[in-house]
């Protein structure tokens, strides 16, 4: 396998094309391990650079979606002023937490005129949260557990949990990222395949409707649907343009069976819930001084980033984020989401309309890869789907409607062998049970990566 390090120096004249990997939360360059071989495997050095990005890595992913992005950037200009012109093509892949650290960058490069220059060919994540973690639930348990995971990352998960307010935007990180009059949308708008990869099940890190940019989720119970999987993938990678549909109704099973069912589906689960009882309450107790002790650090290092102290040459990045600024009405704008009735978190089906473009794709179909930000909207009715909508919030609700619109093609992951698929579906290191990422990555550089 290529050397990380030596894949981030090479300065080989003959490759044109740049291709950057962007690890997540707590990751390291390792991770990225297995996409990086893979890549090197199937195109020569006279074909493809490949830049591990190693700035943000460790806790320092705790520091914002938009200091990591920082050093990123800075990372990657570095390395094209000394390839000194060479580089014609761009790619960028983002893992979990980098797939939004990725977005960042590319408005950042959009800004700074690399884009007149260079090519952007493929932008893919795999398992990112693009709307980003909250619980899509009801009721006070909800509020708890999204008001305590946000502030268990420091700044990155205030962004997650989109309680944040970024800079004198007045609005969280991710609905800023997701705005099309942003930097951000205009420069994911110019890469010529935008694909995401989303796992179905299992994904404890980042759950499917914000990995797949959706607001339904069929994959609940997989005893009620039938999956259909592409051929040659099978059954890893599932269909994109029918990829799930409901089973024909059954007779209930009669109540006795039914009790009898579940009773011996609770005591064969009871060792593990008992172990659950004992394990959780230590653990949440380590969990909770370690992230405040992170927390701190990052306060810390967040501080001398923004006062230059860390790294000279970000202060440059610090340009406007919408394209018409200047010119839009900003107190409009920044109030527009708190004025907003947040009590209702459904959109209940028939009774809502929303806001689609006149080409918008069903809900579970794969949307054209063509930009359509510029399309005219319509309000229509919104339309009937077998699956209920997720209780996500107003400001996902956009997210999806806005990401949508640029156009991604969507692949949805059906790990079985492991329960950790958030780490399964990139191969985040040897284990011969994360092997059904295998067959991921290689649907992605047979059918998604161009070079």
């Amino acid at each position: 396998m290529e050397n990380l390090e030596g894949a981030s120096t090479d300065l080989s004249p003959k490759a044109n094309h740049l291709c950057i990997l962007v690890h997540g939360l707590w990751g390291n360059p390792g991770h990225l391990a297995y996409l990086a071989s893979s890549l090197r495997e199937k195109y020569s050095e006279d074909k493809l650079r490949i830049l591990v990005a190693e700035t943000n890595s460790g806790t320092f992913t705790y520091d914002g979606i938009e200091t990591g992005a920082e050093r990123v950037t800075f990372e990657i200009e570095s390395l094209l002023e000394k390839l000194a012109g060479t580089v014609k093509k761009l790619s960028i892949v983002g893992y979990s937490l980098g797939g939004l650290v990725a977005r960042y960058t590319i408005g950042l490069l959009y800004s700074k005129g690399w884009f007149e220059k260079i090519q952007p060919v493929n932008f893919t994540t795999f398992a990112t949260p693009h709307l980003g973690v909250r619980t899509p639930l009801r009721g006070y348990h909800s509020r708890l557990w999204n008001a305590f995971g946000a502030r268990t990352l420091s700044k990155s998960g205030r962004q997650l949990f989109t309680i944040d307010t970024f800079r004198d935007t007045k609005r969280p990180i991710l609905v800023v990222l997701a705005d099309p009059e942003s930097i951000f949308m205009r420069a994911l708008s110019l890469f010529k395949h935008r694909t995401l990869y989303a796992n179905i099940i299992n994904d404890r890190s980042a759950p499917y409707y914000t990995t797949a940019i959706t607001k339904t989720d069929p994959f609940v119970d997989l005893d009620l649907v039938d999956i259909s999987y592409l051929k040659e993938y099978s059954p890893t990678v599932i269909d994109p343009i029918n990829p799930v549909s409901l089973k024909p109704a059954e007779d209930p099973l009669p109540l006795y069976t039914r009790l009898s069912v579940n009773g011996q589906n609770l005591l064969s689960q009871l060792p593990f819930y008992t172990l659950l009882l004992l394990v959780v309450p230590i653990g949440s107790m380590f969990w909770t001084i370690n992230s405040g002790i992170q927390s701190f650090r990052s306060n810390k290092r967040i501080r001398r980033h923004e006062e230059g102290k860390a790294q000279s040459g970000f202060s440059s990045y610090r340009i406007p984020l919408l394209i018409s600024e200047g010119a839009r009405n900003a107190a409009g704008g920044a109030f527009e989401s708190m004025n907003r009735a947040r009590s209702q978190q459904y959109l209940f089906q028939g009774s809502e309309e929303t806001l689609t473009s006149e080409n918008e794709s069903h809900p579970e179909k794969v949307p054209s890869r063509e930009p359509k930000a510029l399309k005219k909207l319509k309000r229509v009715p919104s339309r009937k789907s077998d699956f209920p909508t997720l209780a996500l919030s107003e400001d996902q609700f956009d997210m999806i409607r806005n990401l949508d619109k640029v156009g991604w093609k969507k692949y949805r992951v059906h790990i079985h062998d492991v329960r950790h698929t958030h780490a399964a579906i990139i191969v985040r290191s040897a284990k011969p049970s994360f092997d059904e990422g295998k067959v991921v990555v290689r649907h992605w550089l047979d059918k998604e990566f161009e070079i």
